[in-house]
C-alpha cells in the first residue's frame, strides 16, 4: 500500500507527521480475509456473550449481588475495548493497512488505556469484595452496600480517565517528524513515543513517576498487589474451615474471578512486563490480541461454565422465552 505521508511544515522548514500508517498482518490477501472472516466473528461473538451477561445480571434476582453487579461492569469494559480496535483492524486487513490522522491515533490510544487501567483497577474491587464475602462475612451486607458498589466502579473508571489524561497531553504535545509507519495493530503509546522527534523526557519522567498501563507497571503492579494480598487472606481463611465441603463452597465463588484474574494479568505482563526484545513483530501482535480481543471472548464464556448462578439464570430465561 503506497502512502504519502501528510506533513505540515513550521518557520524552520521542519516536517511533522499529521498522520500514521499501521501495517496490521502484512500476510498474503488469502491470509488477510481468513483473518478479517475470524476477527469479524469473534467480534461479534464478544458483543453478543458481554451482552448475555449484562442482561442476565440486569433482570435476574439471584444475580443482584455486589459480586455480579462488578461481572457486568467487567462485560460493558469487554465490549467497549475491542470496539475501539477490531473495526479499525478489520479495515486494515482489508486494505493491507490503514491511515490514521494523528488526532485519532491519540484517541484510539486514550480510550484503550483508560479501558485497561479501569479493568485493572475494577479487579482489584472485585477481589476486596471476595475478601470481605470470606474473611467478614456477618459485615458483608454493610460494607458492599449498593451506593458503596457503585462509588468503587465510578472511582475505578475516574481514576483511569485522569491518569490517562496526563500522558494524552504530554505525547499529544510531542512532534512526530521521522517515520510515521507504525507496524501494530492498533495505535498505543510505545511506538508513537518511539517515533517522536521532540524531546521526551518529560513524558518519560511521568511513566517513571506514576506509570500507565502501556508504557510501565505501577498502574498493573498497585491493583496486583491489592489482588494477592486478598488471595493470601481469603486462602488463609479458607483452609480454616473444618469441612471439607465448606471449602469447597468458599473457593468455588472465587474460582471464576481467579480465572479471569489470571488470564488478564498473565497476557498484560507478556506484553509490558517480560522483556519483549526476543520477541518478533509477530508474535508481538498475536500477543497483544489476546488480551485485547480474545479475552474479552473468554471472560463471559468463564463466568457461564464455572459459575452455577449463571448457569441458573441461563435456564431460567431460555425455560421463560419456551415457555
Amino acid at each position: 500500500m503506497n502512502v504519502k505521508n501528510k506533513e505540515i511544515s513550521n518557520e524552520n522548514n521542519k516536517t511533522f507527521a499529521t498522520e500514521f500508517l499501521l501495517l496490521g498482518f502484512q500476510v498474503s490477501h488469502g491470509k488477510r480475509l481468513f483473518l478479517f472472516c475470524l476477527f469479524l466473528m469473534v467480534y461479534f461473538m464478544i458483543i453478543c456473550g458481554n451482552l448475555l451477561i449484562i442482561i442476565l445480571v440486569s433482570t435476574s434476582k439471584n444475580l443482584h449481588t455486589p459480586m455480579y453487579f462488578f461481572i457486568s461492569q467487567l462485560s460493558i469494559r469487554d465490549i467497549l475495548l475491542p470496539t475501539g480496535i477490531v473495526p479499525n483492524l478489520l479495515h486494515i486487513l482489508l486494505n493491507n493497512g490503514g491511515i490514521m490522522t494523528f488526532v485519532d491515533c491519540i484517541t484510539q490510544c486514550y480510550f484503550f488505556d483508560i479501558l485497561e487501567t479501569f479493568e485493572c483497577f475494577l479487579l482489584a474491587v472485585t477481589t476486596y469484595d471476595r475478601y470481605v464475602a470470606i474473611c467478614n462475612p456477618l459485615r458483608y451486607t454493610s460494607i458492599m452496600t449498593s451506593g458503596r458498589c457503585v462509588i468503587l466502579t465510578i472511582f475505578s473508571f475516574l481514576f483511569g480517565i485522569s491518569l490517562i489524561f496526563i500522558y494524552t497531553i504530554t505525547i499529544a504535545n510531542l512532534s512526530f517528524c521521522r517515520d510515521n509507519i507504525i507496524d501494530h495493530l492498533f495505535c498505543d503509546f510505545v511506538p508513537l513515543i518511539d517515533l517522536a522527534c521532540s524531546d521526551t523526557f518529560n513524558i518519560h519522567l511521568e511513566i517513571f513517576l506514576l506509570g500507565t498501563p502501556s508504557v510501565f507497571i505501577p498502574v498493573i503492579i498497585r491493583p496486583f498487589i491489592i489482588i494477592v494480598v486478598s488471595y493470601t487472606y481469603i486462602v488463609v481463611t479458607v483452609l480454616r474451615i473444618p469441612s471439607s465441603t465448606g471449602r469447597q463452597k468458599a473457593f468455588s465463588t472465587c474460582s471464576s474471578h481467579l480465572t479471569v484474574v489470571s488470564l488478564f494479568y498473565g497476557t498484560l505482563f507478556s506484553i509490558y512486563v517480560v522483556p519483549s526484545k526476543g520477541l518478533t513483530l509477530t508474535v508481538s501482535k498475536i500477543l497483544s490480541l489476546l488480551y485485547t480481543v480474545f479475552t474479552p471472548l473468554i471472560n463471559p464464556i468463564i463466568y457461564s461454565l464455572r459459575n452455577e448462578d449463571i448457569k441458573k439464570a441461563i435456564q431460567g430465561t431460555v425455560h421463560k422465552l419456551v415457555i
